[in-house]
């Protein structure tokens, strides 16, 4: 039997989703004889004419039923030959964007419900974009209603098409398209004669066999400290639950943020005592002797892991309130509450082309990546490198609600400070370049001089000056800095993208180099050539590498400075 797997289901208003999981449980026969029963009376008061309304299984708020949708959460737990599962029915209103938000931070793959009659819409996108910012890498998005619709393949493959596009444009992995009948019951728990021309698996064949576990390990072990326990004066335990990796006893931990290193002399895991805890376990951990430990410190091993108070954050803001910068909040990560300011909105993210756009406030709903300074140094790393430490919510200091949740993309610490000379970085990407030198020519000393503004350096996302005294840029161009071999990418004088060489492919747009120099490239075949005689180079032939394909004065002038050193 295949492990566990959590899943959500999530899609526009009455696309169907309590449906969907009510017609499974009721065609697996996953009922008790009683809730058979209640459910068959029940739907003869409904809106299908006295056929069975599959959705009250799932709908259990009484304004659920009354107003046919789904307002909270709903987790159900069922098992099959197969494989065991927890599922969570979530809201597809947007008023009630919190509620699926929450329901997504738990799961391993997301069903998105796509409704055939009206395609991908901007909610479709809006549950997408949240389910792959809560870190879900698998995503089945089930056509339904095909019955309205006739089971024409043609309609689906025009929404199979537009889905394919969507999931190109966030990144998406791991997709499945499978057109379904929730209400029907086609494609659901076994393959539908209806669709006979779909040859794929049913969706609760394809969710009794898919691996969410391919995700990749994370690096190390580490285990967020969730309580001290101290029962007596001869012992004192670390309780929580292990996140990544695996220890045994003798094993040397560091503990974060103190830094301190110490052995490990037991483990317990609930009332036993074992020689070697794993991830997901929860454990009670006791060290050979005393350190800085306390609720929301770390205990590490061969993470990399370090300590940070400036951070920027991708957040979905999910208050009545505007978010506006200099604001002050409650910030949880992992196990720690700290207090912490956001301190400025870089661009909120346009929820359906997912253009970013400057903002000097957020709205609820809107999703914005924002940068936020702690109280102190604690714990936490990037979310892609490790989960649990990089997954935060902001909670009102007044009323105690949750404000925002979202995920750590980048943080500043001591062991991953900026390099000198880099003018744009993401990530572990730190990229080098010139392009705002300004050049003058010096009417005294009758030679040209280059001056360097002040350093600054710039993020995705953000307004590069795209004219200076002695340069003028395009709107939209690509930067390759061969040195770093990295692509930055410029739309609409904003950072789209940092990216390495490996990933990039010539769209058309105009090249510079790293000094601001246009690159002679036009054309695909062009751009290959100019990379095959780039690497073939070796820092040989520079001088004839650079004449043929480099030009100065495309995008950049000399400025005449009666003395350039008073400017």
């Amino acid at each position: 039997m295949k492990g566990l797997l959590k899943f959500i289901t999530c899609g526009s208003v009455d696309d169907g989703k309590s449906t969907l999981i009510g017609h499974i449980l009721y065609d697996s026969k996953l009922l008790y004889a009683d809730q058979e029963k209640a459910l068959e009376l029940d739907s003869k008061v409904g809106s299908r004419e006295g056929a069975i309304d599959y959705s009250l299984l799932l709908d259990g708020l009484m304004a659920e039923r009354e107003q046919g949708i789904t307002i909270d959460v709903a987790y159900r737990y069922f098992t099959t030959d197969h494989r065991s599962f927890i599922v969570a029915d979530t809201p597809g209103h947007e008023e009630y964007t919190r509620n699926m938000a929450v329901g997504a931070s738990f799961a391993d793959l997301s069903i998105i419900l796509v409704d055939a009659k009206q395609g991908v819409l901007v909610q479709t996108r809006r549950h997408a974009r949240i389910c792959s910012l809560m870190g879900i890498k698998h995503f089945v998005f089930a056509v339904n209603k095909m019955d309205l619709i006739g089971y024409q393949k043609a309609r689906f493959d025009e929404i199979a098409a537009e889905i394919r596009q969507l999931a190109t444009e966030l990144s998406l992995e791991n997709i499945k398209i499978i057109p379904i009948s929730a209400t029907e019951g086609d494609n659901l728990t076994k393959k539908s004669p209806n669709i006979s021309w779909y040859k794929e698996e049913a969706l609760l064949t394809y969710l009794e066999q898919v691996d969410t576990t391919n995700a990749g390990e994370e690096e190390g072990f580490y285990m967020p400290v969730q309580r001290v326990c101290r029962p007596n004066h001869t012992f004192r335990g670390f309780q929580g639950q292990i996140e990544a990796g695996s220890i045994s006893v003798g094993d040397e931990l560091t503990t974060l943020p103190s830094n301190e290193k110490a052995v490990v002399k037991s483990i317990y895991i609930t009332d036993r005592q074992g020689d070697t805890a794993i991830k997901g376990q929860s454990v009670t951990i006791q060290l050979n002797k005393e350190v800085d430990v306390s609720r929301g410190c770390v205990l590490t091993k061969d993470t990399g892991l370090t300590t940070t108070k400036e951070l920027t954050a991708s957040i979905l803001w999910m208050d009545d309130g505007e978010l506006t910068a200099d604001k002050n909040y409650f910030v949880k990560i992992g196990t720690k509450l700290i207090p912490g300011v956001v301190t400025g909105i870089r661009y909120k993210i346009d929820v359906n082309s997912g253009e970013h756009q400057s903002a000097s406030h957020l709205l609820k709903n809107e999703i914005a990546v924002c940068d936020i300074v702690l109280a102190e140094k604690i714990t936490a790393d990037s979310f892609h490198a490790h989960k649990a430490l990089g997954e935060l919510i902001l909670i009102d200091r007044v009323s105690n609600m949750t404000s925002a949740c979202g995920v750590i993309e980048e943080f500043n610490d001591e062991t991953n400070s900026i390099k000198d000379g880099a003018a744009f970085t993401y990530g572990n990407l730190q990229v080098k370049g010139d392009i705002f030198e300004e050049f003058y020519y010096n009417l005294e000393s009758l030679t040209i001089h280059k001056q360097k503004p002040a350093s600054k350096v710039y993020r995705v996302g953000e307004v590069i000056p795209i004219e200076g005294e002695s340069y003028k840029y395009p709107e939209s161009f690509d930067i390759l800095v061969l040195r770093d071999w990295t692509v930055v990418k410029i739309r609409d004088a904003k950072i789209k993208a940092i990216e390495t060489m490996d990933d990039f492919r010539y769209s058309g747009l105009p090249l510079m180099n790293g000094s601001g120099f246009s690159i002679k490239v036009v054309t695909e075949d062009e751009f290959q050539q100019f990379i095959k005689e780039y690497k073939s180079t070796e820092g040989k032939n520079e001088l004839e590498f650079n004449t043929k394909w480099i030009a100065f004065d495309t995008y950049r002038r000399i400025v005449f400075s009666s003395n350039f050193w008073v400017i």
